[in-house]
């Protein structure tokens, strides 16, 4: 029986973010990217018909799409209770549907659009590939913005995003690497 023929499995993952929570599933849901995180319903609109489900949930702020996991962000307001149910059934039947996930070609595009160079090119390389897969792994994301006058900014994204010990992890782990591989980086901040 191939993957899109077995019922969708969701199973709920706590996360060391307070306010986010990952739902870790039996299926690929990205195929050329690691990571897509939608913060916006417009952007959502456009590119992810299940983060525009899942943004249209009362009380979530954040989608963060993974490989095979889905992490939410609940606003203050929001009520867990509501987000959580909401979030498990709005997954199994998206899915269950085969409906899109992520219009990858169309995100895609737009991230690669706003990195380029050869410093952005080897700080994007270490992020991908020994920066990134740590953190999914607690159901967040680091994402590159820009390097500017030896200043790295980085998006903290799904439970990463306003996680008490994101700072620590910024700083002692992120901005220590960086600074080992690439000589140029002075500092590492969050936006």
């Amino acid at each position: 029986m191939s993957e899109n023929q077995q019922p969708v499995y969701v199973s709920l993952e706590f996360t060391p973010n307070p306010n986010t929570l990952k739902y870790s599933v039996n299926r690929q849901l990205l195929k050329t990217r690691k990571a897509a995180n939608f913060v916006s319903l417009t952007e959502a609109q456009e590119k992810s018909p299940l983060a525009t489900k899942l943004l249209n949930i009362p009380g979530i702020s954040g989608v963060m799409i993974g490989t095979d996991f889905v992490t939410v962000t609940k606003k203050d307001d929001g009520d867990w209770d509501v987000v959580h149910k909401s979030t498990s059934d709005t997954l199994e039947n998206h899915l269950n549907a085969g409906e899109t996930v992520v219009r990858e070609e169309l995100y895609v595009a737009s991230v690669e659009a706003a990195t380029a160079g050869i410093l952005e090119t080897r700080i994007q390389e270490i992020l991908d590939a020994e920066i990134r897969p740590a953190v999914a792994m607690d159901g967040g994301d680091i994402t590159f913005d820009r390097f500017e006058d030896g200043i790295v900014y980085l998006h903290m994204q799904g439970s990463c995003a306003g996680c008490p010990s994101s700072t620590a992890t910024l700083k002692q782990g992120i901005e220590t690497r960086l600074k080992d591989a690439i000589p140029e980086v002075i500092e590492v901040v969050a936006v």
